[in-house]
């Protein structure tokens, strides 16, 4: 009876073994994807984009790539370098996360590097751009391989657009400014310090004088004396950058109020998906560098995220967010097409063998909306590459809640029109 009932025992243990087993076997795998945008704080209209359109691609693919399971994890920056640190950190040590896309931020791109590099944890795509990101990559590639790629090349590749598109309309007798004087300015920290920087010099190639560069904290709401000082001085051109909806909103409103009458760059305004209605008719003639929704399935892409999220998305925020999305979807697609399992090492492999060499890319052919292809170089990284059938910015300007192409020639809509 005894040896009965220990077989019978024996019996169950096996089929228990068995049935755990086979439960292990049939459980899904996971892969802990974390995506990092200021949440919270002065930049939370573009965390709210982000999240939305980077929710929206991975819907796309029911969050599943082979048997693995996609779970996002957010990583709240809040504008903070030291902040954006910890939530990184904690989302590896306590969440799990394998590998992170985006960001927003030079300035948390600096700092989340070196977090990124102890854990040895890919982040792709971090929009961070300022020049001392590139700097601090190339100082120890090897260390700091795990920042794969940014996406926002440095500003001067980028802002060259704004004093050719100026010159141009010298040129074709479309401007006549009283004298060629600009002043510079720009949320303090290390983006709109590059931004200015780079502004600055493109204006000297062309002969201008630069009256003065003035930074301001991203908090700041009040640009009456600073306005005053450019009026008085008769500047011809205001031009900068904030990633601060209320600062830029209201330098630009404020500008009209006063009556400054001169050319306003006001780079990144349409990153803001609701710009124009904290702008209003303010913003009329305002010139901005940002890509456009021009294609038929990108206005459809538009109307599908306002119908789902209720705003209408910036194709520097969302648009570009979603590529970018896209485009780490498909190497992680790439990844478990290759060795069958998804992790940090594995992804970081498929990104320095393929992507690097530009050998992976992502291009109209695949869905993007924005640019005609995301692809990088040996000679390019940490940015994309920067070429007309690349990443590439035209310069808009804006009427009526519209951007218009005015720059280059061949791309443009309609021709340049001078501030009154």
């Amino acid at each position: 009876m005894k040896q009965r009932s220990l077989q019978l025992a024996a019996a169950v243990f096996s089929i228990l073994l068995i049935f755990g087993a086979a439960s292990g076997l049939a459980q899904e795998k996971v892969l802990k994807v974390g995506v990092m945008a200021p949440f919270t704080g002065p930049s939370a209209q573009t965390g709210i984009e982000f999240k939305s359109v980077s929710t929206m691609a991975f819907d796309n693919i029911n969050n599943q790539i082979g048997d693995y399971k996609i779970e996002l994890i957010w990583i709240d920056s809040q504008s903070d370098p030291a902040k954006a640190a910890a939530a990184y950190a904690e989302a590896v040590e306590r969440k799990g996360m394998e590998v992170g896309i985006l960001n927003w931020h030079s300035s948390v791109a600096i700092s989340v590097m070196d977090v990124a590099a102890q854990y040895k944890v890919p982040h792709l795509f971090a929009f961070g751009a300022a020049p001392i990101i590139d700097e601090k990559y190339k100082s120890d590639p090897e260390k700091y391989k795990y920042w794969c790629g940014k996406g926002w090349p440095v500003p001067a590749k980028l802002t060259l657009g704004y004093t050719e598109c100026l010159q141009n309309a010298i040129d074709k007798g479309l401007w006549k400014p009283a004298k060629k004087l600009a002043a510079i300015y720009g949320e303090d920290t290390d983006w709109g310090r590059s931004q200015g920087e780079a502004l600055t010099q493109e204006f000297k190639k062309i002969g201008w004088e630069v009256l003065s560069q003035d930074y301001f904290p991203p908090t700041q709401a009040d640009f009456y004396p600073l306005l005053s000082k450019w009026r008085k001085e008769g500047v011809a051109v205001i031009a900068g950058t904030s990633t601060s909806a209320p600062a830029i909103t209201a330098l630009v409103k404020q500008a009209d109020e006063v009556g400054l009458g001169a050319m306003i760059i006001a780079d990144g305004l349409g990153w803001i998906g609701d710009w124009y209605k904290l702008t209003g008719a303010a913003s009329n003639t305002v010139l901005d560098m940002i890509p456009a929704l021009t294609t038929p399935e990108a206005k459809k892409w538009a109307e599908d995220v306002e119908k789902r999220f209720g705003y209408k998305p910036s194709p520097s925020a969302s648009g570009l967010a979603y590529d970018w999305s896209n485009f780490a979807i498909k190497i992680f697609q790439r990844t478990f097409e290759k060795h069958k399992e998804l992790n940090r090492s594995t992804i970081l492999e498929v990104f320095h063998g393929e992507v690097v060499p530009g050998k992976l890319t992502y291009s109209k052919a695949d869905g993007a909306l924005i640019m005609n292809e995301y692809r990088f170089s040996p000679e390019s990284i940490p940015n994309a590459v920067v070429a007309r059938d690349g990443f590439y910015f035209p310069v808009l300007q804006y009427e009526n809640g519209q951007g218009h192409i005015v720059y280059p020639d061949d791309w443009k809509d309609r021709d340049f029109k001078a501030a009154k």
